[in-house]
């Protein structure tokens, strides 16, 4: 009996429909938090094709995520000053990065306890019983600006403070300035009194030290994601530095004779190179450093050439294009023989695949193994793919708690077909009425089409017709 493990499910833990279940209407997939799932380790064979036995899109992702997670142990920590200069100065070293250990807060925050609102701070007892018609008058103490020193609150007294400010101890309450008769602060100096004409209960506006988070206690967990609030919320408690995880190195091989850079003249038949530029920048927001190295040849002893001077150098290898069955397809000619498997995974766009741990000599003659992702050529394959299979991949390999995309749902806003022997993703917008409205064909050339789509959605194997307000599954991938 094959053996199994726990990896994220594709479908957030939705069984996709059968064969049966030729339309969507009245078959909603059920719903739910996505839970881990067993798979088992021997993939299904669904059909086979030129490339051999077809496999389904969760268990390619399994694989792919197996195959890097061994990248966890070699991403050792680095330090990250944490400062508002250092961020400014280098914003790339700070993008994307994810902690390394679970920070402890160093402080209270609120360090101490603070007014929410600009007003007075007073004993809420002393207000008992005040009403329009028989107000409670209190003497204005001196004011409290935020900043300030704390100070001892007088019994008998209502102690001007200003947002932020500290509440002077014996104070146990904030009433707005609105509320106060004058609603308005006596001059700094002004010997003045102030009126109340309702009671106010204890704590009112009142931020507590330590409500948000207390000295000691777990600020953010290993594998937290760093963005503007993370990075502040550590600064807001005074640490000055913390530990994450280095950035997996990728070595990017877009391949084709075809292929040159834009800006160059073109021959007849070369096209621009749109896979290095577009898989740069989606490497780069997985948290990784790039080594872009397009290989513009068909030969495979070019390509290994390429890797044996620069794979030693890198964390993973990712290729783009030449996986397919055909006649000099540079990547299945160079990397088979040496690890790599390639298969065809029931999925449009994006079928043909390759992954596997590549080994190979350097220039030097040493041996170097390096686990080795090929993604299929035509740019929204490419792209699909990396969302599919090497974002969560990468992700997870870096200890993100949340390596897929949340997994939403919402009504199609017209019907179109599906090839039920495939795991579609279509490219699409959410329009203004909550309704998923698909951009472009299935196409994988469509390039423009992705550019301006911000869901991919999923349409499961077995269907082959969606009709009008059917509900679907789709990710945001517009951030």
């Amino acid at each position: 009996m094959p053996s199994a493990t726990l990896i994220p499910s594709l479908y957030g833990g939705r069984r996709p429909a059968t064969p049966a279940q030729t339309n969507l209407t009245g078959n909603r997939l059920p719903s739910g938090p996505p839970p881990l799932r067993f798979v088992s380790r021997a993939p299904p064979r669904i059909r086979w094709g030129r490339m051999g036995a077809v496999r389904t899109i969760d268990d390619h992702l399994r694989e792919v995520t197996a195959l890097l997670a061994p990248l966890a142990a070699r991403l050792e920590a680095e330090t990250l000053p944490v400062s508002g200069a250092a961020i400014a100065t280098d914003p790339a070293r700070y993008a994307h990065r994810v902690l390394a250990a679970d920070l402890v807060s160093p402080s209270a925050l609120p360090a101490f306890d603070n007014s929410q609102m600009d007003g007075y701070a007073v004993v809420a007892a002393e207000l008992t019983g005040a009403t329009e018609a028989a107000p409670v008058r209190l003497a204005v103490a001196p004011r409290i600006a935020a900043g300030d020193p704390g100070a001892t609150h007088r019994s008998g007294t209502a102690t001007p403070v200003m947002t932020g400010a500290p509440v002077p101890q014996g104070a146990d309450a904030v009433v707005q300035i609105e509320r106060a008769i004058p609603s308005r602060f006596p001059a700094d100096g002004e010997t003045a009194t102030v009126s109340f004409a309702a009671a106010v209960a204890p704590g009112t506006f009142v931020r507590p030290a330590g409500s948000d988070v207390a000295a000691g206690e777990l600020l953010l967990a290993a594998g937290s994601e760093l963005r503007g609030p993370q990075y502040g919320v550590i600064a807001g408690t005074g640490a000055t530095e913390i530990e994450v995880r280095r950035r997996p190195r990728v070595l990017l091989v877009s391949t084709g004779h075809e292929i040159r850079d834009a800006g160059t003249a073109l021959a007849p038949g070369q096209i621009y190179d749109a896979n290095t530029v577009a898989l740069t920048v989606a490497l780069q927001a997985a948290g990784c450093a790039v080594t872009p190295l397009p290989c513009r040849s068909d030969d495979a002893s070019d390509l290994l050439g390429l890797l044996a001077e620069h794979a030693a150098d890198h964390d993973l290898l990712v290729t783009v294009g030449g996986v397919s069955a055909g006649v000099r397809e540079v990547v299945r000619d160079a990397l088979g023989p040496r690890g790599v498997a390639f298969m065809k995974v029931a999925m449009q766009p994006g079928g043909p695949q390759g992954f596997g741990m590549l080994r190979l000599d350097d220039e030097e003659g040493a041996p170097v193994a390096l686990p080795a992702v090929c993604l299929p050529g035509n740019p929204v394959s490419a792209l699909v793919s990396f969302e599919a299979f090497l974002r969560p991949a990468l992700r997870s390999a870096q200890g993100l708690t949340a390596p897929l995309r949340e997994l939403r749902s919402a009504p199609a806003a017209h019907p179109f077909d599906s090839p039920p022997t495939h795991h579609q993703l279509r490219r699409g917008v959410l329009n203004d009425q909550g309704a998923l409205e698909l951009v472009g064909g299935p196409s994988s050339h469509l390039l423009h089409s992705y550019a301006t789509s911000t869901v991919l959605v999923h349409v499961p194997v077995g269907v082959t017709t969606v009709a009008a307000g059917d509900r679907l599954d789709y990710w945001r991938i517009d951030g």
